[in-house]
């Protein structure tokens, strides 16, 4: 039996995870993932501030010279710790015995989660589409946001996100910017428009859309890539951006092409009058009864979802589904199958934690039974998937 096979049976479907730390040199932490107050910075000031936890993940953090070959990877462990693999090599072992179809599609788990903390708000920046990442060897990057009030004590310094562009900006006014981001401010929040944000809703922010995050504590679910572009230099609050991220993941050959940048917009999107209506995400309840309730929480975006399950005080639930998924505690404890679950208050870095696990697709589809052994408080989970068939429920 080999390592993933065995980690597999003795779970019963059901993988543990590692907590993955990720820092960014270029942000400041939030403090509200967990992480013990010591360790934000105990990679060294150079690699900046850990403000990221990423989930279910077999994505590289693409953070430049320097960074580990596992930087963003997650690692399953077993049940008493003493074993561990990568999930990408898991993945890659058992194929369809843990992802189901998605592994005849992708050959690969297409997507991973995060929980992104930043002190104050990030610059205006994009992901890249398909046919823009393609040429650097990527894949394109649609993610969506969900703010949820468990991790969310204070607002940080800026709640509010800046999404798209004005519908009256013009695309010279925009390339003048890009132009001008050596100089100093290049004034781009300008030309957008500003969203305050509310906890327990979400967005759907597709490749091409330029975003500004707010300083709020984000659960990201996202396709399986780390492309970006921040195409504003100077943040509120007077942080500098490096010009060479304006440039990140542009192909060599188009490096101080304005026009390359500005194709990476999607424009028709980002001018959209009714970017709020169409991108905007409050929960809609897919199951519930006296025991539990299940909601979409991220459901625009076909190639990744999530869901929030929320079992009541002392009940037992059995929950099936489409197909393979992450999973990380908000609130509570009990069981998940054969497995303990807790939700953490503080996690040392490199210490192990019992509130993330994978579920493999035969083992979601036969259901995974949650128990919440507390008398007084609900056990809250999120669960990220990559396609789901289940979300066709929908739109019927």
């Amino acid at each position: 039996m080999t390592p993933a096979e065995k980690l597999l049976k003795e779970g019963e479907g059901i993988l543990r995870l590692a907590p993955t730390w990720v820092p960014r040199s270029f942000c400041r932490p939030g403090k509200r993932i967990k992480l013990h107050p010591d360790d934000y910075y105990i990679l060294g000031l150079e690699r900046g501030g850990i403000d990221e936890r990423w989930l279910a993940s077999t994505t590289w953090a693409e953070n430049g010279p320097g960074t580990p070959d596992d930087e963003g990877l997650s690692y399953v462990v077993s049940k008493d710790g003493s074993e561990r693999m990568l999930l990408c090599d898991a993945v890659a072992e058992l194929k369809g015995e843990l992802i189901g179809e998605l592994w005849d599609k992708y050959g690969k788990w297409p997507m991973f989660s995060k929980f992104f903390d930043n002190a104050g708000p990030l610059p205006h920046h994009i992901h890249h589409r398909d046919e823009h990442a393609r040429r650097v060897g990527a894949d394109g990057k649609p993610e969506m946001y969900f703010f949820p009030s468990q991790v969310n004590n204070h607002g940080g310094e800026f709640p509010f996100t800046f999404f798209g562009l004005n519908p009256e900006s013009t695309r010279e006014e925009i390339r003048a910017c890009l132009e001008s981001f050596h100089k100093g401010d290049n004034h781009l929040l300008d030309h957008s428009r500003a969203y305050k944000i509310e906890l327990d809703t979400g967005w759907d922010v597709p490749p091409g859309v330029l975003h500004a995050p707010a300083s709020v504590c984000t659960y990201e679910p996202q396709l399986a890539s780390d492309v970006y572009a921040m195409y504003q230099s100077v943040l509120y609050g007077g942080q500098c951006v490096g010009e060479e991220l304006l440039w990140k993941n542009c192909p060599e050959e188009e490096k101080g092409n304005y026009d390359y940048l500005m194709d990476v917009i999607d424009w028709d999107m980002n001018v959209d009058p009714d970017f709020k209506r169409n991108r905007f995400m409050r929960p809609i309840v897919d199951r519930e009864d006296e025991r539990y309730r299940e909601e979409w929480i991220c459901y625009r975006c076909p190639t990744v979802s999530a869901k929030r399950l929320t079992v009541y005080p002392g009940q037992t639930v059995t929950v099936k589904d489409g197909a393979a998924y992450g999973m990380i505690m908000l609130e509570g404890h009990g069981r998940f199958g054969s497995h303990v679950i807790e939700t953490p208050t503080l996690i040392r870095y490199g210490s192990l934690t019992r509130d993330e696990y994978f579920v493999s697709a035969s083992a979601a589809a036969r259901g995974v039974t949650v128990t919440n052994e507390s008398d007084t408080e609900p056990i809250v989970m999120l669960k990220h998937f990559a396609e789901n068939p289940d979300l066709e429920r929908l739109y019927k």
